[in-house]
């Protein structure tokens, strides 16, 4: 005999998941299973009891902060799950209030109707290597703030570099004779946002 499939929808949060649940049948009952706390042992119980009716289990859930754990887990003990792009997912124009309970429910009932388009939930390996690269950026982009701050400082104070190059080994050089009236005026070249020019400036170790 073929078994019913249960629709879960997951609402995930940092510290909880709101579940809610669609039978099979699309006037069956959508209803909210309730809160648990976010972690996977949690999410387990849970499982256990849903499985002792029988039912084959899928679930879904939007993409978030919280990553791609809950779909690995699910998918490595065999239960069919998707992730869904939070601006993918179809809604009535009135529900602008957050609500978790409806969220969950409206992500089974979706489920359910197969109106949830999935994304793709890279390996762990692209995974390592997005964060890698998001890294790299946000490094970048500090630095190029931080370098800014320094070209206005400088000028404020009337040091202008006369090189054709800034932020070459000769900007650098010439970066490190400057002096201040202040020792307070100093410290702005040794701010902690600016490890890489510090570095370069030979101001720490």
């Amino acid at each position: 005999m073929k078994k019913s499939t249960m629709y879960v929808g997951l609402d995930v949060h940092k510290n909880s998941i709101e579940i809610a649940i669609a039978e099979s049948g699309r006037r069956s009952e959508v209803r909210s299973y309730g809160s648990i706390n976010g972690t996977l042992s949690a999410l387990d119980k849970v499982i256990r009891k849903l499985e002792a009716k029988g039912d084959s289990l899928s679930f879904a859930y939007e993409a978030g902060p919280c990553g791609y754990e809950i779909y690995r887990h699910l998918q490595s003990k065999g239960y069919d799950c998707i992730v869904v792009a939070p601006s993918m997912i179809p809604r009535h124009s009135g529900n602008r209030i957050k609500n978790d309970r409806r969220d969950a429910q409206m992500l089974a009932r979706l489920h359910r109707a197969g109106e949830l388009t999935n994304i793709y939930v890279p390996s762990l390996e692209d995974e390592a290597m997005r964060d890698l690269n998001r890294v790299r950026e946000d490094a970048k982009a500090v630095e190029r703030k931080a370098k800014q701050r320094i070209l206005m400082f400088l000028l404020r104070h009337g040091h202008r570099y006369g090189g054709k190059t800034p932020w070459s080994k000769a900007h650098f050089n010439w970066i490190s004779t400057l002096r201040f009236p202040h020792p307070a005026q100093h410290v702005v070249l040794q701010e902690p946002s600016t490890p890489c020019l510090n570095v370069q400036l030979g101001l720490i170790v």
